[in-house]
Protein backbone atom coordinates (compact mmCIF):
# COMPACT_ATOMS: atom_id res chain seq x y z
CA UNK A 1 0.00 0.00 0.00
CA UNK A 2 1.12 3.53 -0.70
CA UNK A 3 2.52 5.18 2.43
CA UNK A 4 0.88 8.56 1.78
CA UNK A 5 -2.52 6.93 1.34
CA UNK A 6 -1.96 4.71 4.39
CA UNK A 7 -0.98 7.59 6.69
CA UNK A 8 -3.85 9.77 5.50
CA UNK A 9 -6.28 6.94 6.25
CA UNK A 10 -4.72 6.27 9.67
CA UNK A 11 -4.99 9.95 10.59
CA UNK A 12 -8.48 10.34 9.13
CA UNK A 13 -7.27 13.04 6.75
CA UNK A 14 -8.76 13.57 3.31
CA UNK A 15 -6.63 14.02 0.20
CA UNK A 16 -8.48 17.29 -0.48
CA UNK A 17 -7.25 18.68 2.86
CA UNK A 18 -3.65 17.73 2.10
CA UNK A 19 -3.94 19.22 -1.38
CA UNK A 20 -5.11 22.51 0.14
CA UNK A 21 -2.34 22.60 2.76
CA UNK A 22 0.29 21.69 0.17
CA UNK A 23 -1.00 24.13 -2.46
CA UNK A 24 -1.42 21.32 -4.98
CA UNK A 25 -4.45 20.05 -6.85
CA UNK A 26 -6.49 17.11 -5.63
CA UNK A 27 -5.47 15.26 -8.81
CA UNK A 28 -1.79 15.68 -7.92
CA UNK A 29 -2.26 14.33 -4.40
CA UNK A 30 -4.45 11.52 -5.69
CA UNK A 31 -1.71 10.64 -8.17
CA UNK A 32 0.76 10.35 -5.29
CA UNK A 33 -1.69 8.25 -3.24
CA UNK A 34 -2.40 5.92 -6.17
CA UNK A 35 1.28 5.56 -7.19
CA UNK A 36 0.64 7.12 -10.61
CA UNK A 37 3.23 9.81 -9.89
CA UNK A 38 5.95 10.23 -7.30
CA UNK A 39 6.46 13.45 -5.36
CA UNK A 40 9.86 15.09 -5.35
CA UNK A 41 11.93 14.84 -2.18
CA UNK A 42 11.11 18.48 -1.46
CA UNK A 43 7.39 17.71 -1.63
CA UNK A 44 7.85 14.59 0.52
CA UNK A 45 9.46 16.73 3.20
CA UNK A 46 6.58 19.23 2.96
CA UNK A 47 4.02 16.43 3.30
CA UNK A 48 5.84 15.02 6.33
CA UNK A 49 5.89 18.46 7.96
CA UNK A 50 2.19 19.03 7.31
CA UNK A 51 1.28 15.57 8.65
CA UNK A 52 3.66 15.98 11.60
CA UNK A 53 5.54 12.77 10.82
CA UNK A 54 9.09 11.76 9.99
CA UNK A 55 9.82 11.78 6.25
CA UNK A 56 11.10 8.18 6.52
CA UNK A 57 7.52 7.18 7.35
CA UNK A 58 6.61 8.09 3.75
CA UNK A 59 9.34 6.04 2.10
CA UNK A 60 9.01 2.34 1.32
CA UNK A 61 12.28 0.48 1.80
CA UNK A 62 13.45 -2.18 -0.65
CA UNK A 63 12.83 -4.80 2.06
CA UNK A 64 9.23 -3.66 2.49
CA UNK A 65 8.76 -3.62 -1.28
CA UNK A 66 9.96 -7.24 -1.51
CA UNK A 67 7.50 -8.32 1.20
CA UNK A 68 4.62 -6.71 -0.73
CA UNK A 69 5.26 -8.90 -3.77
Amino acid sequence: MNKIKQILEEKGIKQVWLADKLGKSFNTINGYAQNRTQPSLEVLFEIAKILNINVQDLIVSNTEREHER
